[in-house]
């Protein structure tokens, strides 16, 4: 299986109103059943898990990183109603569905897009949810991208395209983070070095996080540095 480096996943673990903001957007597409796939350290399952979930699934490549996840089951730091595995969507049976499929900021890393989301289609339930969370606008690719591994940023149109590949009809697209946007576009503020501090994480966590949240339905959600998209299998 592969190994993750994964340096950033224990960097923006400290991001808790980033996860909050893009939590609260995403929490009424989850259902009873999630498959989150790319799990990392877990730390998204802990922000978003609640009573409506009986089981969520963390489906991680790494096994260093499975076994992080696992460690935190049994010790109590997640719900008994996580479970882990080993592996990518080519280890999930056939015959096993999700109310709700995530990848967040997981799209990026795997080369082949399109073919990565048609399987996960396939192992979506009826009137379920797919989730994307993934960095927006290739004009921001930078060296911190490409040092965690990143094939791509997407925008509306390039996420919509892809979503159109598959037998899945989009519910919304739009972006979240707009301050983030204009201050990274404007002098790099992240992406100046390949990785960011833990101090410019809770500069922009807890200072431009929560202006971004009044900004970004202001601007309609037109802009932001990371970009979310909804699809349903109808």
């Amino acid at each position: 299986m592969t190994e993750y480096a994964g340096h950033e996943l224990e960097l923006f673990q400290h991001a808790v109103n980033w996860k909050r903001y893009w939590g609260s957007r995403i929490s009424p597409y989850l259902g009873s059943t999630v498959l989150e796939v790319g799990a990392g350290l877990g730390v998204n399952a802990a922000a978003l898990i609640s009573s409506r979930q009986r089981q969520w699934h963390c489906l991680e490549p790494d096994p260093r990183l499975e076994a992080h996840i696992r460690e935190k089951i049994e010790c109590g730091s997640l719900p008994s109603t996580c479970s882990t595995r080993v592996g990518t969507i080519d280890d999930i049976p056939a015959d096993e569905t999700y109310e709700t499929i995530l990848y967040i900021d997981v799209m990026e890393h795997i080369a082949a897009d399109a073919a990565e989301l048609a399987k996960a289609a396939a192992h979506l339930a009826t009137g379920g949810h797919l989730i994307i969370l993934s960095p927006a606008f290739q004009a921001l690719y930078s060296p911190f991208d490409a040092a965690i591994g990143h094939h791509r940023r997407y925008t509306r149109s390039t996420l919509a395209q892809l979503g159109a590949e598959a037998p899945l009809t989009q519910v919304k697209i739009y972006y979240l983070d707009s301050v983030g946007f204009l201050a990274s576009g404007a002098n790099r503020f992240f992406l100046r070095k390949s990785t960011p501090t833990l101090r410019q994480v809770h500069f922009w966590d807890r200072a431009m996080i929560p202006v971004s949240r009044f900004l970004d339905p202001l601007l309609f959600h037109s802009l932001g540095k990371t970009v979310v998209g909804v699809w349903r299998k109808t």
